[in-house]
């Protein structure tokens, strides 16, 4: 078994960056120490494991509320909607879904099913226009794809941006001419063309009259998600409003697995029983061998290698792989698919990958919201879902402003 971590893999595990490290090692926080054969700079993987209890057992009390009712109706029209978790967040926030676009027919019966009352508008949205919502609807929503842009001019527009689904967000937002316009993405974007096409996103919305809030890359752990996930929020704020958005605050409590699948503060009861996917007889054979917050590097050498095939011997800690999770950490982001061999997300009791309700726990999606197609249609609308608690400390968020502007106006 392996007993010392790298300083990439220490950081991966932990979430921190590897500055932070440096700066603990200096503090005495978490020191580092040389590796007998190598002389290399490394930690003890024990004292990695102590130290990650720690921080999540440091924080248990939480004093930070969001919570705000709003002072009137107010309307959501959702774009890229998938299997509803960023609107059911909203709704649970008191915000109110008046249409939802999405293009994947298992994601809509699934909308249509849990809330029949919703206008699920099923289709490519370059097929729709949104005229109708002009000026009647106070939150335009959406996760976007990630696409590059054709760059024609110096200061991207609209129109350089045919062709994305972008450029559909905007065509919508400058159709229904909500206050707030909210965008989510994956932290990649941040780099995506050198961040390129983030200063693309922010011109084309300051071209149709809204003002960009400083992006933001939201950890769904700070917002009563049991997953360690991050999300990119693009917020934009009509011109001819003057009234600032503050995201949503940090929560003090960081919720872990147990807390996501058991009788507890998130959920009322013990996760239901459901279908979920198996691993092969060697993969299960393999991930056995791997203790609770374990990963490849657990195993002995030659099954190292073996399990690893080439990418063995290249740099990185690749952590994700034959990983399983602990009780007592949140979980890795969910993918998906569950046991892709690059993101394993192993049980920590048993032997295999998360099931489907076990999988929408982590998400935060409540128990009765159910999810309609193959086993694998299940895993991919969970998978891409907006954690639900997030959506709605966002909502609130979303109140604050459009109660002030309401308000004012």
């Amino acid at each position: 078994m392996k007993e010392y971590l790298s300083l990439a893999e220490t950081a991966e595990i932990i979430g921190k960056s590897k500055e932070t490290l440096r700066r603990w090692d200096n503090e005495g926080i978490l020191n580092a120490v040389r590796e007998p054969v190598s002389n290399y700079r490394v930690y003890r993987k024990d004292d990695v494991q102590t130290l990650l209890g720690k921080l999540f057992e440091e924080e248990t009390e939480d004093s930070v509320s969001n919570y705000l009712e709003p002072n009137q109706e107010y309307s959501v029209l959702e774009l890229f909607a998938g299997a509803g978790g960023l609107a059911v967040g909203m709704e649970k926030a008191g915000l109110k879904c008046v249409a939802l676009n999405e293009i994947d027919k298992w994601a809509c019966k699934t909308l249509r099913n849990n809330r029949p009352n919703w206008n699920v508008l099923e289709g490519d949205i370059k097929n729709f226009n949104f005229s109708e919502y002009k000026d009647s609807v106070d939150v335009v929503t959406g996760g976007f794809p990630c696409q590059a842009f054709s760059y024609a001019g110096k200061k991207l527009g609209l129109n350089d941006a045919r062709g994305t689904l972008f450029y559909e967000f905007a065509r919508v937002v400058s159709e229904v001419n909500p206050p707030i316009c909210i965008g989510e993405n994956v932290r990649g974007l941040l780099s995506h063309e050198k961040g390129k096409t983030l200063e693309g996103m922010i011109s084309i919305l300051d071209e149709i009259g809204y003002n960009v809030v400083p992006v933001e890359v939201l950890k769904a752990i700070n917002y009563r998600v049991p997953q360690k996930r991050e999300r990119l929020i693009l917020v934009g704020i009509r011109k001819d409003i003057d009234i600032k958005y503050e995201y949503p605050k940090k929560h003090n409590k960081i919720y872990n697995l147990k807390e996501a699948l058991k009788k507890g503060e998130l959920f009322e009861k013990d996760v239901p029983k459901s279908d979920g996917a198996k691993y092969p007889e060697y993969k299960k054979m393999v991930l056995d061998l791997i203790p609770q917050k374990g990963y490849w590097r657990d195993l002995p050498i030659d099954l190292q290698k073996e399990y690893m095939g080439g990418s063995f011997y290249l740099g990185g800690g690749k952590t994700g792989m034959a990983r399983r999770i602990g009780w007592d950490e949140p979980c890795l982001t969910l993918t998906c698919s569950p046991a892709q061999k690059q993101t394993e997300r192993c049980h920590p009791d048993e032997t295999r990958p998360f099931t489907v309700r076990e999988y929408a726990r982590i998400q935060t999606f409540p128990d009765n919201w159910e999810f309609i197609g193959s086993t694998a249609q299940q895993y991919k609308q969970i998978g891409n879902a907006v954690p639900v608690n997030l959506g709605q400390e966002l909502g609130y968020s979303i109140i604050k402003f459009l109660n002030r502007y309401y308000e004012m106006k």
